[in-house]
């Protein structure tokens, strides 16, 4: 999937703002959540999931998800090492990477 950027330009700041969009999915059923798509599996948590992804998608950098408490960041170890998390509740996370300041390779994952 191509890189897309949207810019909008705030012209009462007169600053020109760019939107780095997600890069990639792990699988097509996060892609489709991220779309709108109704996925079955995720409907109790599909609002939440879309919010998620959504914060995701509007970070510039990992700090920014650091600087949300409720986002419960985390660098993960193990077989997982290299990738991020963000929280959705305490079952479901967000998992990525972060490659060239976008974050990648996203997937919704039971983490229990």
């Amino acid at each position: 999937m191509p890189l897309t950027l949207y810019i909008m330009l705030d012209v009462t700041r007169k600053t020109v703002i760019l939107e780095v969009i997600i890069k990639s999915f792990k699988d097509k059923y996060t892609k489709y959540l991220y779309k709108g798509v109704s996925v079955s599996k995720w409907q109790a948590i599909r609002k939440q999931a879309e919010r998620r992804l959504q914060i995701l998608d509007s970070v510039t950098s990992l700090d920014d998800l650091r600087s949300l408490p409720s986002n419960r960041f985390e660098s993960l170890r193990g077989n997982r090492k290299g990738q991020f998390s963000i929280r959705i509740n305490k079952q479901w996370r967000i998992c990525f990477k972060w490659i060239n300041n976008e974050p990648t390779e996203v997937e919704i994952v039971d983490y229990h």
